[in-house]
């Protein structure tokens, strides 16, 4: 099989450059290969070292490859544009200095959707000119990753304006493929209320990146009905270990063969690092599953 399994530093908890109860950089590339992954991403950019030279010997030190990096901000507010480009120009750097393949773009929780995760029927829409603008903003950031040589997919996200299946549908009928893939995050998707399996087999040939987080269909529900925000739902283990929720893995597995899929999927058990959590042991148990169905 030519599927690699990877990790991400949210799997620590970790989802912005600094916060209270980080682990090191070095502690995760240290937990992340003792679990028996080849690869991280690099995150939130600013968390691990922007200098080459420095990221490049503690990657070598674990035996890790860089596999890609998230630009995590909000596409959906015009006036947030600028932090949005420096955060696009530093994750590609970063990417390109070690030769990572993918650009994944993340439009970030917004205050107009954080109600309604999971509620696709209540959500606030974006009016023509409002939805034209964000998907140029998507569109430019998308250009410049691809012009660097970098593979570029667009992740839905609970509480942003491309969470529903609807919204990241008619994005990918706006713009062209050779500009923007997905990223296919199985938890975000089951989250928003979809069929993660089904959704795949309409566009497995347009993925080219895979995120695996299982979701705890319990905890879903509850954060749904109370309207919960995203990082509290976290912290009360919406996304559980693989196998364990309600993401159908060995069927998402039957459809990367179907359709040949190389390259990376990247485990992510987004948490809470303010709480009491044992990373280094839900590391191994998202790897020991996916090896026993196959990965």
């Amino acid at each position: 099989m030519s599927i690699r399994i990877g990790n991400a530093p949210c799997s620590w908890g970790i989802e912005f450059a600094s916060g209270e109860g980080y682990p090191t950089w070095q502690e995760v590339l240290c937990q992340c290969a003792a679990a028996g992954y080849k690869g991280i991403e690099l995150g939130p950019v600013g968390y691990m070292p922007e200098d080459p030279a420095i990221l490049a010997d503690g990657l070598a030190e674990h035996d890790l490859e860089l596999i890609g990096g998230v630009v995590f901000r909000p596409f959906h507010d015009p006036a947030q544009w600028e932090d949005v480009l420096d955060g696009a120009r530093r994750t590609i750097a970063a990417l390109t200095a070690h030769g990572a393949k993918h650009l994944v773009l993340i439009d970030s929780i917004s205050p107009r959707r954080a109600p309604t995760a999971g509620r696709a029927a209540e959500a606030e829409q974006m009016d023509t000119a409002e939805w034209t603008a964000f998907r140029d903003r998507i569109v430019e950031v998308a250009r410049m990753g691809t012009d660097a040589g970098l593979t570029v997919g667009m992740h839905a996200h609970a509480a942003g304006f491309i969470d529903f299946e609807p919204e990241l549908e008619r994005l990918l009928d706006e713009v062209p493929e050779e500009i923007l893939k997905i990223c296919f995050d199985t938890g975000h998707h089951s989250y928003a209320g979809y069929d993660p399996v089904a959704f795949m087999k309409r566009h497995v040939g347009r993925i080219s990146y895979m995120h695996f987080k299982d979701i705890d269909p319990a905890v879903k529900a509850r954060a749904v009905e109370n309207r919960t925000g995203f990082y509290e739902a976290c912290g009360n283990g919406i996304f559980c270990t693989l196998g364990n929720g309600d993401v159908d893995f060995p069927a998402v597995r039957q459809v990367l063969l179907d359709a040949a899929f190389q390259g990376w999927c990247t485990v992510e058990q987004d948490i809470d690092p303010t709480k009491e959590n044992d990373t280094l042991g839900d590391a191994k148990a998202n790897r020991e599953y996916l090896q026993s169905i196959g990965f």
